[in-house]
């Protein structure tokens, strides 16, 4: 079974990734796990990689489909993989499909897990941290016993520049641009299934399940 997996910023599809890997018993394979494990072992590709990194620099097209092209080459994919992070744009979905040309494979399923804009900036930007010991919180899934205040000794809690609304807001409408020609992209092809995020949790995964195991039977 053969995945990739979009979805934007807080749209839970990290906990998703996890949910079917554990099920499904194959491999996740996201962007940097690649890029990590290339430099690691010391691939040709992975020193290429590097140097681009080193220097603050995008890694270019031409190195990352081969790092992927290496990834999706060895045994655990045999029976299937989970894409994470790859590709981010249609160049990069077309030489994923010539690289899976090339490995006898397809893409199966293109699950985009969708949340409406205005529930994902709530979901950013409701992190709160401390200024004493920098203990995590958030407004809606992990708040404080006390608005503004640590649990632990007290501490004020303040919000990161990151995790303001309207950066929140800017950046998710940059991600909406880019990942709608991909969207577009994989509808064409027939693969696309769009998934409501706004669910529990576990009604997402229950809903992905069911996609799933319908393209088994």
């Amino acid at each position: 079974m053969n995945i990739v997996l979009m979805g934007l910023p807080g749209a839970g599809k990290g906990t998703q990734a996890d949910k079917i890997i554990e099920k499904y018993a194959i491999p996740h394979i996201s962007t940097g796990d690649m890029f990590r494990a290339a430099i690691k072992n010391g691939t040709e590709l992975g020193l290429k990689a590097k140097s681009f990194m080193d220097e603050g620099k995008l890694v270019p097209d031409e190195v990352t489909i081969g790092i992927v092209r290496d990834r999706l080459s060895q045994a655990d994919c045999e029976k299937g993989f989970l894409l994470d992070g790859f590709p981010r744009t249609v160049p990069q979905a077309e030489a994923l499909d010539s690289i899976l040309v090339e490995l006898g494979k397809n893409i199966e399923h293109t699950i985009n897990i969708e949340v409406e804009k205005d529930e994902l900036v709530a979901r950013l930007s409701g992190r709160r941290i401390c200024k004493t010991c920098g203990t995590s919180y958030h407004l809606i899934f992990n708040p404080p016993a006390e608005e503004g205040k640590c649990d632990k000794e007290g501490g004020e809690l303040y919000t990161r520049a990151d995790d303001n609304p309207e950066t929140v807001s800017n950046r998710l409408e940059v991600n909406m641009n880019q990942a709608q020609p991909l969207l577009d992209f994989y509808q064409a092809k027939g693969v696309l299934s769009n998934i409501n995020g706004q669910q529990h949790i576990d009604l997402v995964f229950a809903d992905l399940d069911a996609l799933l195991q319908s393209s088994r039977s």
